[in-house]
């Protein structure tokens, strides 16, 4: 049986209601780091971001092998994104 639903817009929630925190970004081929500064339609906006080589122990602040890129800001878009967090 099908049945309809209501669907609600919720803000605040997902990339919304980590913006200003460091977050971590488990991609389809790289992990990246850094803190989320801004959100669109298409993509997130990391400031500080690094590109994760080696996480180490996942319930940890800090990661093993983390390579900053170097500039102010670095950009993820949303069809390659399979979960993100905040950091501890």
């Amino acid at each position: 049986m099908k049945v309809m639903q209501e669907i609600v817009e919720v803000s605040g929630e997902g990339f919304e209601g980590l913006l200003g925190k460091i977050i971590t970004v488990f991609c389809a081929n790289y992990i990246y780091q850094g803190k989320l500064v801004g959100v669109n339609q298409t993509c997130i906006k990391l400031e500080a971001a690094s590109i994760i080589y080696e996480t180490g122990p996942l319930n940890g602040d800090h990661r093993k092998d983390a390579q900053p890129f170097g500039a102010k800001y670095h950009y993820v878009q949303f069809s390659s994104v399979e979960s993100f967090g905040a950091v501890k």
